[in-house]
């Protein structure tokens, strides 16, 4: 097997899903074609004809993130038709298991080079849309009936773990937010951003340069007074999940030898992946079994993760991740930088944003060895990644 590297992650700043959003009037193919482009314009040493594929997620695959969307977005940036592509779909996961899924190309000598990221335009395309569930998912009681809607899945994970109240998560929403504000301040988060051209039907054309999801200065007393939709009296609220958005994400992944050999970073290199099912009426908990699974896999422990960057679809679904591995929810090493509680979570695009800011994480923290992604999965899934760090220096640990 050879080694994956992932080389560098870009994103467009995420908007806020609906007609008053950044995006109302951008498509999503255009969104995966900046990024892609991107992505080129930032590493002119790769020349484009030496991608051997592209992979884009989307979620709902209708309309503009529809008709294979990975080479047709490949074909409007501007790449040789030479260069194929793809769609996925693993809903929340969509993006994380583009990695995986070109990563395993590059592994077994398939691929050298491929790009892979995620899109959803959650204003043009709510989760869900057109699709035609099978009546025997819930008649024949496959699942429970709430497993189709994510909010209450996220109380029904409340219900499982009850020491998990709503002051819990509220406060880690504030911390959320709080990591994120402070992230933005100081630089940390904006590089990895592209400016999107967009167009509203009043004030004409503008230019988006950042997140338009994030609540600053959100404090627990404020949390503690929204309304609870998905159940009377109930825990989740809009202020304590992540809210409905759009954007898009990319990366580059090589064979580290390729990477090397154009002159192209290594952000960081792939240990492993795993996926695992869990009940989908629980689907928050699925990054245990699936972190449990990979740790089993790589003979690693959770005291070698330096590094956590955990999608925050809900805050319960943090806090039940964290309980099981006994590590505190203020602890520095889980989501510095704030996370999608604050920017937000534009469904399959997410897993490429985790990967890109502990991979820029890695670069200023030679003392961490390893790092972990990993979110919870629609239908009752979870998915884990473990990095390695090329920059750890053991003697600054």
């Amino acid at each position: 097997m050879r080694t994956v590297a992932f080389v560098d992650g870009v994103r467009t700043p995420f908007g806020k899903a609906g007609d008053k959003g950044i995006y109302a009037g951008t498509r999503a193919d255009d969104l995966v074609v900046k990024v892609i482009r991107e992505l080129l314009r930032r590493h002119p040493e790769l020349p484009p004809e030496r991608i051997d594929e592209v992979a884009i997620a989307a979620t709902t695959q209708i309309g503009d993130q529809g008709l294979t969307i990975g080479r047709t977005a490949a074909l409007l940036a501007g790449l040789p038709r030479s260069v194929p592509g793809f769609a996925i779909d693993r809903m929340c996961a969509g993006a994380m298991t583009a990695v995986t899924s070109v990563a395993g190309g590059i592994g077994i000598g398939a691929y050298d080079i491929a790009i892979a990221g995620g899109v959803e335009h959650m204003g043009r395309h709510p989760m869900g849309e057109g699709v035609d569930p099978n009546p025997r998912i819930v008649a024949d009681k496959l699942v429970d009936p709430t497993a189709l809607v994510m909010g209450q899945t996220a109380e029904n994970l409340h219900d499982r773990f009850p020491a998990i109240t709503k002051e819990r998560a509220d406060a880690y929403a504030a911390q959320s937010q709080e990591r994120y504000a402070e992230a933005v301040k100081t630089g940390k988060i904006g590089p990895e951003l592209v400016p999107v051209a967009i167009r509203n039907a009043e004030l004409g054309w503008g230019l988006a340069t950042e997140d338009e999801p994030p609540r600053p200065g959100t404090t627990v007393e404020q949390l503690a007074k929204l309304k609870t939709p998905f159940r009377p009296h109930g825990r989740v609220t809009a202020g304590n999940a992540a809210g409905l958005n759009d954007g898009a994400t990319g990366a580059i992944l090589a064979d580290e030898d390729t990477a090397r050999e154009l002159g192209l970073p290594v952000g960081m290199r792939l240990v492993g992946y795993s996926f695992a099912g869990v009940d989908p009426e629980i689907m928050g908990v699925g990054p245990v079994p699936a972190t449990e699974k990979l740790l089993a896999r790589t003979g690693l422990s959770i005291s070698d993760i330096g590094l956590f960057e955990i999608n925050e679809a809900f805050a319960v679904q943090v806090l039940a991740f964290l309980d099981h591995f006994g590590i505190d929810a203020a602890d520095p090493r889980v989501n510095p930088w704030g996370g999608a509680i604050a920017c937000g979570h534009p469904l399959a695009s997410s897993g490429v944003r985790l990967m890109t800011q502990l991979s820029r994480q890695f670069a200023e923290r030679p003392d961490v060895r390893y790092g972990l992604t990993t979110m919870c999965i629609g239908l009752g899934m979870g998915g884990t990644v473990i990095w390695e760090n090329p920059a750890y220096d053991g003697s600054k640990k």
